[in-house]
C-alpha cells in the first residue's frame, strides 16, 4: 500500500455526510466542567485519541529494540499524507516536518529569489514568527519591508475588503514576495487570499502564506490560492502537541539548500549500513528541508492522530459548528456595545471583540478569567476561538462575564 493510501485507509469515516451538522465533540477532550475554554487560538486542548497517540509514542521508546527504521520514514510519510491531504495538496512529498514556523519561514527566506531593491509584502501586526525572517533578509540583500497596517476609521464589517484591498496595491513589479495569512491572527480578520495571491502573482512575487491561525477551522482553497508556501504550526487548530511544525514547499523552492546538514535530508539514508558513505546529495523535493531529528516519537504519533481526527469531522463542517456556537454573542454584539464582525465575509473560529463604550481589553479579560473564561488578550480586542469542543455554557458564560462589564 502506497503512503497515500495508507492516510487515506488510516482517515477512518465519523459515519456522516461532508454536510451534516457535527454535534458537540466535548466528550472527545478532557476539559473540566466548570471552565470554558475559548482559546484554541492560542493552544488546543489535547484530545483524548491525541493524548492516547502521544502516550504510546514515549512507551515505544521504553525498548528500543523494537523501534525500526519504519519511525524513523514511513511513520514520517504519513504525516505529509494527512497534512496534503487536508491543505488540498496531490504531492505529499512536499510536505517538509519542521520544529516551528519561524524555521519553516526560514527555509523560504534563506532560498528566496529576492534581489537588492526588490521589496516585501507583510501584514501589519502580524505574528512576530512570521515576519522576522523578512526583516533579517532585507537586511542581508537591502530590500524594502512594506508593512500594510490595519486600515483606519473603517466600519469593522468593511475592514477586511478594505486591509486586503490595501495589501493587494502595495505589490508592485519590485515585488520579490508576499506573506500572507487567511485570518488575522489577533482578531481573525479573513483576508481576501485569493484576490491578493493573484496580484502577487502577475507580478512574479511569491506567495506565501501562514496558515497556522486557519489551516484546520477554515477551509482552504489550494488551487485557488496557488502558493508557493504553506506553513503551519501543529499545536493550534491542527490539535497536536507543541514543538511540530508543517510546511507545504513548492516548486519554488526545489534543488535549495537546507537550514541544516541532517542524515535523513541525504539521498539513502534509508539504508542505514552506509550512513557513513556520504553522498552529498540532497533528497529531492523538500526532504531535505526537514528539522533534524524530524521523527519524534511523541510529537509524530499525536501528529498523526490529530491529523487524522481532523480528516474525519471535515474542516467546512468544524468552520460550521463554530459559526453556529458563536452566533450568539454576535446576536448580542449591538446590545452589549461590543464591536464584532458581523459581516458575511467573516472567519468564525476566531472574533475579534472591541468595546464600543471605551473599556479596556487588558481588564476585560482578567474580570473573565476570574469567571474561568479563557479567552486572550491581543492588542485593543478580546480573542474568542471556540472548537467543536465549546458547548452553549461557554458561550452563555463568555456572554455573562461581558455583560457583568457594562
Amino acid at each position: 500500500m502506497t503512503t497515500r493510501e495508507l492516510a487515506g485507509a488510516h482517515a477512518a469515516h465519523d459515519g456522516q455526510s461532508a454536510d451534516s451538522v457535527l454535534p458537540c465533540q466535548r466528550a472527545l477532550f478532557s476539559i473540566p466542567d466548570n471552565r470554558h475554554y475559548l482559546n484554541c487560538a492560542y493552544m488546543a486542548p489535547l484530545a483524548r485519541s491525541v493524548e492516547a497517540a502521544g502516550q504510546a509514542g514515549l512507551l515505544r521508546q521504553r525498548d528500543p529494540s523494537q523501534v525500526g527504521p519504519a519511525m524513523f520514514f514511513d511513520d514520517v510519510d504519513r504525516v505529509r499524507a494527512l497534512f496534503a491531504r487536508l491543505i488540498g495538496v496531490d504531492d505529499w512529498e512536499r510536505v517538509a516536518l519542521v520544529p516551528s514556523v519561524s524555521y519553516a519561514v526560514q527555509i523560504v527566506t534563506a532560498n528566496s529569489r529576492a534581489q537588492t531593491g526588490q521589496n516585501v509584502v507583510v501584514i501589519g501586526d502580524e505574528f512576530a514568527s512570521a515576519v522576522l525572517p523578512w526583516h533579517r533578509l532585507a537586511l542581508e540583500r537591502r530590500l524594502i519591508v512594506r508593512t500594510v497596517a490595519a486600515p483606519a476609521g473603517v466600519d469593522v464589517a468593511e475592514r477586511a475588503a478594505v486591509w486586503s484591498e490595501g495589501i493587494a496595491a502595495a505589490i508592485d513589479a519590485d515585488t520579490a514576495a508576499v506573506m500572507l495569512a487567511p485570518v488575522h491572527w489577533s482578531d481573525g480578520t479573513r483576508f481576501d487570499l485569493v484576490s491578493i495571491a493573484a496580484r502577487a502573482r502577475a507580478v512574479g512575487a511569491d506567495v506565501v502564506v501562514d496558515g497556522t491561525q486557519a489551516v484546520g477551522a477554515l477551509p482552504f482553497d489550494f488551487d485557488a490560492v496557488r502558493p508557493d508556501a504553506v506553513v503551519c504550526s501543529g499545536y493550534k487548530w491542527l490539535l497536536g502537541g507543541y514543538g511540530m511544525a508543517l510546511a507545504y514547499l513548492g516548486p519554488t523552492y526545489d534543488g535549495g539548500i537546507p537550514l541544516e546538514e541532517n542524515w535523513t535530508s541525504q539521498v539513502g539514508s534509508e539504508d542505514f549500513a552506509q550512513l557513513s558513505d556520504y553522498r552529498h546529495e540532497y533528497r529531492q523535493h523538500v526532504g531535505r528541508y526537514d528539522g533534524g531529528e524530524r521523527a519524534k516519537p511523541v510529537l509524530m504519533a499525536m501528529m498523526e492522530a490529530a491529523l487524522t481526527q481532523l480528516l474525519a469531522w471535515g474542516v467546512d463542517r468544524v468552520q460550521r459548528y463554530c459559526a453556529e456556537i458563536i452566533a450568539p454573542l454576535r446576536a448580542r454584539a449591538e446590545e452589549l456595545r461590543l464591536v464584532v464582525d458581523t459581516s458575511a465575509a467573516r472567519s468564525s473560529h476566531i472574533v475579534g471583540v472591541r468595546f464600543a463604550d471605551g473599556r479596556s481589553a487588558v481588564s476585560v479579560g482578567r474580570e473573565l478569567t476570574a469567571r474561568q473564561v479563557y479567552v486572550s488578550v491581543r492588542g485593543d480586542a478580546i480573542r474568542v476561538a471556540p472548537h467543536l469542543y465549546t458547548d452553549a455554557r461557554d458561550v452563555g458564560a463568555l456572554i455573562d462575564g461581558l455583560a457583568a462589564r457594562r
